[in-house]
């Protein structure tokens, strides 16, 4: 049965029944599951209105006209965390219902979300709600009275129209009773209360946003302008002055009345076209392909390669990140992004705008700023990754290097160069003075420490000796030695990756740390040895992501746990804080400024107790710091 809630009178015959308010508080409150969605005018939640909302168990849905009625006496069925709301893309239509009615939706329960899970990383999966409808219940969703909702005004909702909306909460609730079984038998029973549990933080972040000071945005795009100016006039005089480049300097330079003589070029090429600077490079390097970063960086050696990166460099800053940014302001003037909250590893990604790949050095996230009367308080775990691969392998000098405090990276270079680092000590060694805690300022200290360091964090990524090579500018017979030096001095983490490795091989799927055991399949892998190079390279791939997903899915999983329990210990505690971004292993709340003292202190604490949910043995820390912009 379908009930409707408006004001608007329903044609004879219609198909459903003219309700109030009432009955669906009375019907629904008792329900231990409900499925809910909503319709509205448009994506943006800042600007566009919520005009259907949708709520029912499977056998009677409740239809409001939300044009003319509220659902404010929903908000205790709404709030309460023990009555499961099944949503598709929950985070969509929990940002239209805080917007326009006010409620924080607890107890979600993500269709989208779940079948995430029990396919992650099979290729060709589709999510959509259609898609899942299709799949498990063999029907066909008709969409097209969705796309009639925009426009509309004030006229009455057509049956159709109803149908659909209810048809929709019909669908999630089936759906749901599909996937449980299917949750159980695989075992992801915890990884799936996790991130259901993490859509309200996700939802929090997208919905606050963050202020943006454009003034002082606007004045770094110009500075970088200029820098990429400099570097395309460098790049138009390296080839006036290199004898070899010749062809490309004009014989004759054309101007006109309103062209000023100081800015006619002499060099006909184009550096933004990829074809036309392959042509320059292939006169000093005949043997390069391609110009695109990995194999250009290969070739930095060469002056005007080196000035072209630059070039690069610059211009992407101002493409991305100039300008352009502008068109992602919300009609609160805020920037909101969007986060896809699983990825194959199991890691958060962003878009529209993609606030994860903000440049790190501070000066675009320090055009981010916090409301009068507040401050940022972020907290970032100090070395995750590398916390997780000793907890992992339970290598003893790594352990006991984290435990005493000591600069983990200049303890595996000691190791592995062994007398070499001995004999690059000068007089001053800070790491040989037994203040083994800080960064030694030794020049060959430092150049080995960053030899290992690359070692220490590729392991998190799979690195081989040809990404070695390439990174650390050596020969891949060097960097297939130097790691090979590395695993003899540590070979618990050998052993550690040799087994996620062999595992993934031989399952077709890998997962992550307990207590959630986030899974990934592998669509490429089948129960038979491969014999043909194609399928060797499969294998070579299956290998590496069997050995990085676990430590990336175990960060991302302690990162996601640690958001939740902020956001609880928020929402319980009624504070005056407010999540706004999550990159990686950082959190970031803005504070009132009268609590940011007392809320550091708390946010530590917060972060340290997600972290040993996983990181059992207590050795991973957080780091907390206020500031009055967003800082890395």
């Amino acid at each position: 049965m379908i009930y409707y809630i408006g004001n608007k009178r329903l044609t004879p015959g219609g198909c459903c029944v003219s309700a109030d308010i009432n009955l669906a508080i009375e019907y629904l409150q008792d329900k231990t599951v409900l499925g809910v969605d909503t319709e509205t005018q448009g994506m943006d939640f800042t600007c566009k209105k919520m005009i259907m909302f949708q709520i029912g168990d499977g056998k009677h849905q409740f239809i409001f006209d939300t044009r003319t009625e509220s659902i404010e006496p929903l908000r205790d069925i709404l709030e309460n965390k023990d009555i499961i709301k099944i949503l598709h893309n929950a985070k969509f239509d929990y940002k239209f219902i805080k917007k326009w009615a006010n409620i924080e939706l607890a107890g979600i329960y993500d269709t989208f979300l779940v079948e995430r899970i029990l396919h992650c990383g099979k290729k060709g999966q589709k999510y959509g709600l259609k898609d899942l409808v299709l799949n498990y219940l063999q029907e066909e969703l008709d969409k097209e009275p969705r796309n009639k909702f925009v426009n509309l005004q004030g006229a009455p909702y057509t049956d159709t129209q109803i149908q659909y909306g209810a048809k929709d909460v019909e669908y999630l609730i089936k759906l749901r009773d599909l996937q449980l079984p299917q949750i159980k038998e695989k075992n992801l029973e915890q990884i799936v209360i996790l991130e259901n549990l993490a859509v309200l933080p996700f939802s929090e972040i997208e919905y606050n946003g963050l202020n943006i000071d454009q003034e002082a945005w606007l004045k770094l795009d110009g500075l970088n302008a200029e820098k990429a100016k400099e570097y395309f006039n460098d790049l138009d005089n390296a080839v006036m002055q290199d004898p070899r480049l010749q062809q490309f300097v004009l014989k004759y330079v054309q101007g006109d009345l309103f062209t000023e003589h100081t800015e006619l070029r002499k060099v006909g090429v184009n550096w933004d076209s990829p074809k036309q600077v392959l042509r320059v490079f292939n006169m000093l390097i005949p043997e390069l392909e391609n110009v695109n970063g990995k194999e250009l960086y290969k070739h930095r050696k060469y002056g005007l390669v080196s000035k072209y990166i630059r070039y690069k460099e610059y211009m992407k800053l101002c493409t991305s990140y100039g300008k352009p940014f502008f068109k992602y302001f919300k009609g609160d003037g805020k920037i909101h992004t969007n986060f896809h909250q699983i990825l194959d590893t199991g890691r958060v990604s962003s878009s529209h705008p993609n606030m994860q790949q903000i440049p790190a050095d501070n000066k675009f996230r320090n055009c981010f700023i916090a409301p009068e009367g507040w401050s940022f308080v972020s907290s970032d775990y100090t070395s995750q990754e590398l916390n997780v691969i000793a907890f992992g392998s339970k290598d003893p000098v790594w352990i006991q290097a984290l435990e005493e405090g000591k600069d983990l990276h200049s303890v595996c270079a000691d190791l592995v160069y062994g007398k070499e680092w001995c004999e690059a000590a000068e007089e001053d060694c800070a790491y040989f003075a037994g203040d083994a805690k800080q960064k030694c300022n030794c020049p060959l200290h430092k150049k080995l420490r960053t030899n290992v360091k690359s070692i220490n964090f590729g392991l998190a990524y799979g690195m081989g000796a040809f990404k070695l090579a390439d990174t650390l500018q050596i020969s891949r017979e060097a960097a297939s030695n130097l790691i090979d030096e590395y695993f003899k001095a540590f070979p618990a983490i050998k052993g550690f990756l040799e087994k996620l490795g062999n595992f993934g091989k031989q399952y077709g799927y890998i997962k992550t740390f307990p207590p959630f055991n986030r899974k990934r399949w592998f669509s490429t892998w089948y129960p038979r040895i491969w014999n043909n190079r194609s399928s060797m390279m499969e294998i070579g791939n299956i290998e590496r992501a069997s050995k990085n997903t676990p430590i990336q899915g175990a960060s991302a999983d302690m990162t996601k746990l640690a958001l939740v329990i902020i956001h609880k210990h928020i929402r319980e505690n009624n504070l005056p804080v407010k999540l706004v971004m999550t990159v990686h292993d950082q959190i970031d709340t803005i504070c009132s400024n009268s609590y940011t003292k007392t809320w550091k202190k708390q946010m530590t604490v917060l972060m340290e107790q997600a972290a040993r949910t996983i990181v059992t043995n207590g050795l991973l820390k957080a780091d907390t710091h206020i500031s009055k912009t967003w800082e890395k």
